[in-house]
């Protein structure tokens, strides 16, 4: 049998409150156990969850590894306009007229993320 993907771990300063902006971003739940000032918290989503473990040193340099979201109801637009919102910062926009692209966020704590086009954006570019 193969391996699966259990987790994306991602170190972080603040564990529970980082883990509760990506589970607002995946419109999903923190584990029952998470409490705030747990050194650990889990955002149990479809796929892999991800885990966040407190650190004591400092993000210092651009992730070498990235999440992108697809949003599966709303635009690429849209979705980048409802992260900024949750606390995200943009950080690139490579957005093209055509709806190719992609936006590069931060989360709270600066690690990079990026928005693609959306589910139907891509099925209406594909017919």
């Amino acid at each position: 049998m193969t391996s699966l993907v259990r987790h994306v771990t991602i170190d972080c300063a603040d564990a529970y409150s980082l883990a509760s902006f990506w589970a607002r971003v995946l419109d999903s739940r923190l584990s029952d156990d998470d409490k705030p000032g747990d050194p650990e918290a889990l955002v149990e989503s479809p796929g892999a969850s991800l885990l966040f473990i407190q650190v004591p040193e400092p993000k210092a340099v651009k992730n070498r590894v990235h999440l992108d979201l697809q949003p599966q109801d709303r635009t690429r637009d849209e979705e980048v306009e409802r992260l900024i919102g949750l606390g995200a910062t943009l950080l690139d926009d490579r957005r093209n007229p055509d709806g190719t692209g992609w936006a590069t966020l931060g989360d709270p704590e600066g690690n990079e993320f990026c928005v693609e086009r959306g589910r139907a954006e891509r099925e209406a570019a594909a017919s």
